[in-house]
């Protein structure tokens, strides 16, 4: 679909539209598709949402509870070695 080409849509009773499947193809906005809306000065801007806010590890940092002593770096290597091992192990 041309990035000009106009086209018209009608606002439902209950507020929906109906996006043209040219649009929705060529964007991949397939059914489901999370989008924001903004009000600009030119008109609306529907943009897909993003799916999580970003976080950084301080953010996050500890928030899982552990009781009992905290892992060495060696002891977590072994137990990701481990994990990788058994889940590797029926390939």
């Amino acid at each position: 679909m041309p990035p000009r080409e106009r086209i018209t849509t009608t606002v439902s009773t209950k507020g929906q539209i109906v996006l043209p499947i040219g649009i929705r193809r060529a964007l991949r906005w397939g059914a489901g598709t999370r989008l924001s809306v903004e009000n600009t000065p030119e008109g609306v801007l529907l943009k897909p949402a993003k799916s999580f806010v970003g976080t950084r590890s301080d953010d996050v940092f500890g928030s899982l509870a552990r009781k009992g002593p905290p892992k060495s770096i060696e002891e977590m290597d072994e137990g990701v070695l481990a994990e990788a091992g058994k889940r590797h192990a029926s390939d």
